[in-house]
């Protein structure tokens, strides 16, 4: 993309590539490009509309503080949110020895352990492996 935008952006090197479109080919891309060129206008005007009349809302509540008395530090006491506690991790439910002696232990939520898989395939049940 890098390469495109230099082509586009280098005049010299721009008219070398277009230098085998006919010119109805140029006229096409020409419309495409002034398509884009005022999709984009409008859109930053309805951008610098919508940060006017944000502007202007914040100059208008900044106005009523001031007539009540209030000020940015008296929001911010009343604004903070306490962080979200992480949960403790899930006690195990399950647990099975391995094949080389270590106890392997699962909560019975996610992806089974391979050990559990084989043992389940040789006709055990999960209610063996209980803890």
């Amino acid at each position: 993309m890098n390469d495109f935008l230099e082509i586009l952006t280098h005049g010299r090197r721009f008219k070398a590539a277009v230098k085998e479109l006919s010119i109805d080919d140029l006229n096409e891309l020409s419309g495409k490009l002034e398509k884009i060129i005022t999709e984009r206008e409008s859109q930053a005007e309805v951008e610098t509309a919508a940060m006017a009349e944000r502007n202007a809302k914040i100059d208008e509540i900044r106005k009523q503080m001031q007539a009540v008395g209030l000020s940015i530090d008296d929001l911010g006491s009343t604004t903070i949110k306490a962080a979200p506690k992480k949960r403790d991790p899930r006690p195990a439910k399950y647990t099975i020895a391995a094949p080389n002696g270590e106890a392997i232990t699962w909560t019975g939520q996610g992806r089974m352990p391979t050990v559990f898989k084989n043992e389940l395939d040789k006709g055990r049940t999960m209610d063996d492996f209980l803890i």
